[in-house]
Formats: C-alpha cells, structure tokens, sequence
C-alpha cells in the first residue's frame, strides 16, 4: 500500500481550548471568530489570490487529539442522546481510519503582511490549534444542494438552554468587556447549546461545570431549561478578543 503523507498548511486559533463546550458542528456558533495562520512555505500571497471574491470557505483539517487513538466502526452520535449506534462513515466522528474533518466557515477578512498571511473566520468548531490540511472555495452552485437528507441529523440544533449570570459573573465579566466585547454574547451560544453529555441534556443536576474558553475560566451550573454562570475567572492577563 502506498503512503500518501500530509502536511499542514496552517494552524487555527479559536477560544476553544479543550474538546467540551467546543460546537460539534460549523455554524452554530457564529460570534466566535478564528484566526487561521499560514505556516512559512505556504505563507504567500499568490497562493491566496481570489480568495476574497468568495464569502465561505472549506476547512479540511486533523482531529490532532485523536491521532494516536485509533478507530472505531461504529459511534454513538451525540444527535442520538449517546445511546444508539452507528456506522461511522454516517457519522462525523473524530474516530475514524484517517482522522480528518471538514468544516463551512464564513471568510471575514485576510491579512498579508511582511511574509505573514492569516485568514479572519467565524463560525468555527475546532479546537485552538487545531492543523489545517487544506482549504478551498464554498461554491454555492456546487456544494449547496437544498433537497439533500440528513439523516438522523435532519433538524438544525437550537440553543435550549436559557443563559443568566449571577451579579457575581455579571461584574466580573463588565471587567474585560474593553479587552473581549464579543465575550458575553459568546457564552450565551456556546454555553446555551448545552455542552454537557447528551444523556444529561434537558435534566437538572447538582454538578458545577467548568471549561476554558479563550483566557477565562467559565463556570456554572445546570438547571431543567436554564444555565446560570456563576464566575468567569482570567487564566492570565494575555486576553485576546476573537
């Protein structure tokens, strides 16, 4: 069998600093932006030129965390509450035979400067740092077929979760409203997804939960049809505002 090695062209960067929390598919997410940075030897502009004629982009990239992991013929797709199995070609799955993904961004913006190119992104659902093995042009005419089935995952997630903030959190978060403007708006729809296990989804539970998310430390607790954030701590003071 002949190996066909892969090279990243690029990393991302995005707040999303660990796998929970982070959407489970593009889009769902839309107010988080995402830096994608060239690696140097493909970091020239003639090879991004046109690309600001197109409004979204394909992300092909490499689930890195799973890399060593092996994989799995079926999954339990979180869609299904985590309890059903299937096929892991009809899923998206980290866990595959070659751990590669794809993902619909919306291009916002592209920076060339002194031998440095990036690309402003939003609605991104990988995890910071996050290999890019290639992107192309989303063509409409092409890739956009508006009577395609889907499956088990016909329906659009909504948020279910409604979010509230305790005047703890409240105070706490009008401190990097300067350094982070988004941040509030942020939390509401990433955390409003309900980002706990899906056998938890819709129930009420006694267990504080935590992640990180950009430079903060969020933490909060579950209840039937609404989440409340009880602190948003700084991890250090490198606050950045995708």
């Amino acid at each position: 069998m002949i190996n066909y090695p892969l090279e990243p062209i690029a990393l991302i960067h995005t707040p999303f600093k660990e796998k929970f929390a982070t959407p489970r598919q593009p889009g769902l997410v839309p107010s988080v932006h995402a830096q994608i940075d060239f690696h140097p030897g493909f970091a020239t502009p003639e090879a991004i030129r046109g690309l600001e004629g197109f409004s979204h982009l394909w992300l092909i990239f490499l689930f890195h965390q799973n890399w060593q992991k092996g994989w799995q013929p079926t999954v339990r797709p979180p869609r299904l509450g985590g309890k059903q199995r299937v096929g892991v070609y009809a899923s998206r799955s980290p866990f595959r035979p070659n751990p590669v993904g794809l993902s619909a961004v919306k291009l916002l913006d592209i920076h060339v400067d002194k031998g440095n190119v990036s690309l402003l992104v939003e609605g991104a659902d990988l995890i910071d740092e996050t290999p890019i093995l290639d992107i192309k042009p989303y063509i409409p005419y092409s890739d956009s077929i508006p009577e395609a089935q889907g499956g088990f995952a016909e329906k659009t997630p909504q948020a279910t979760l409604k979010v509230e903030f305790t005047e703890v959190a409240r105070q706490q978060l009008q401190q990097y409203l300067s350094e982070a403007p988004r941040l509030e708006l942020m939390i509401r729809e990433v955390l409003g997804l309900d980002p706990r296990p899906a056998y938890r989804r819709g129930t009420e539970d006694s267990q504080e939960y935590g992640v990180r998310f950009d430079n903060y430390e969020i933490r909060w607790k579950n209840f039937q049809e609404k989440l409340i954030v009880d602190s948003i701590e700084p991890v250090n003071q490198d606050l950045t505002a995708y």
